[in-house]
């Protein structure tokens, strides 16, 4: 292939992956995989958290709390979550291939007395660019490592059955 006609298939290709409507699929060992569009996430119950901006001041991201995703596929949650339940994780995945855990107990807000935020917004614009459609905005890390950009897979994973 001719240099211009790579150029020009790649920026078809970029084109294509940019109109794509986002989707976050949600699966591993649960009794209900899901697949999420934005206008999904959009009708469930939304939340706020704020994150320091270096440049002064705070962003206000405002998404769907990751444990409220996570209960609607069936993961364990509340007096479900003991023993067992407590050895299973989530990876949060990137587009890019970025790929983070949490365990579960981080993630219900009966344990972890924070919430994680699957984001679609940022001071009230949808995100875009090198944020992706949607993120994963985790307020109390004292570095941003876990805020996965581009998110769009969450795999639920049982250590002990």
């Amino acid at each position: 292939m001719t240099g211009m006609k790579y150029i020009a298939a790649l920026a078809l290709a970029c084109t294509a992956l940019a109109q794509a409507p986002a989707t976050l699929t949600v699966a591993g060992d649960l009794p209900m995989p899901l697949k999420l569009t934005l206008a999904d996430l959009a009708a469930m119950p939304r939340q706020t958290v704020k994150l320091p901006n270096p440049n002064g001041g705070d962003y206000t991201y405002e998404g769907v709390a990751l444990f409220e995703v996570l209960k609607r596929a069936g993961a364990p949650n509340g007096s479900s979550l003991r023993g067992a339940a407590l050895a299973s994780y989530v990876l949060a995945k990137a587009t890019d291939g970025y790929q983070v855990a949490f365990t579960l107990g981080e993630i219900d807000p009966s344990f972890g007395n924070t919430t994680i935020l699957i984001a679609d917004h940022r001071d009230g614009a949808p995100l875009s660019g090198n944020q992706g459609a949607l993120r994963l905005v985790v307020p109390n890390d004292h570095e941003g490592a876990r805020s996965v950009r581009m998110l769009e897979t969450l795999e639920f994973v049982r250590l002990k059955k």
